[in-house]
């Protein structure tokens, strides 16, 4: 059996300084989920992640479907499976309607022209390493959105990067509870034929 590239800790086994966060983690959820046993073993790190993914989820101007729209684009387009499973699990936990998450997980447009336009706003962000043209911020101004919201997108695509980056490169396993949402990044199930 192959060694795992990382470690997953626990509350005994993290370093002093994540072993608080990792139970608080515990203590709100049920379960210490596997992302953030390998987050651990950089406490500074981990808690610049908490605390950025709460205040972008909890405390900007943006709705919780118009922030998890944002983290889905990001993982969709970073092509992170278990964040994609993640937050399909979070997204039904909290209802957001099943024809919206089947556009974020199949990276199709979303029938609401208004949260399309946060989900093409968003992805032409991540293709265009934030070099958009001035039709695409007038685009998503149109719509309803703000420069304020655009910070915000930012900020929550760099908090959504840590987790999507370190999921990758861990190739981190899904949870028990997340394995129903596996996912399979579209272009990879049509070269090879199967199903996401």
């Amino acid at each position: 059996m192959q060694r795992p590239l990382f470690t997953y800790h626990t509350p005994d086994t993290a370093p002093e300084k994540s072993q608080e966060a990792l139970q608080r983690v515990l203590n709100k959820f049920g379960i210490i989920p596997n992302q953030d046993k390998i987050l651990a073993v950089a406490p500074s790190i981990y808690e610049a992640y908490n605390h950025s993914f709460d205040l972008f989820l909890g405390k900007s101007s943006l709705s919780l479907l118009e922030g998890q729209i944002v983290i889905m684009t990001a993982s969709f387009e970073n092509n992170s499976p278990y964040c994609m499973a993640v937050h399909t699990w979070g997204m039904e936990m909290t209802k957001v309607p099943q024809d919206v998450i089947d556009s974020l997980r199949n990276g199709e447009p979303i029938k609401d022209s208004k949260l399309e336009a946060l989900r093409s706003f968003t992805k032409d962000l991540l293709v265009c390493h934030g070099h958009v043209d001035e039709s695409a911020i007038a685009a998503f101004i149109d719509a309803g959105y703000t420069q304020q919201n655009i910070v915000e997108v930012i900020g929550g695509l760099s908090a959504k990067m840590i987790s999507n980056y370190i999921n990758i490169l861990a190739k981190t396993e899904l949870d028990e509870v997340m394995k129903p949402y596996q996912w399979t990044h579209p272009d990879k199930v049509k070269a090879e034929g199967t199903t996401a």
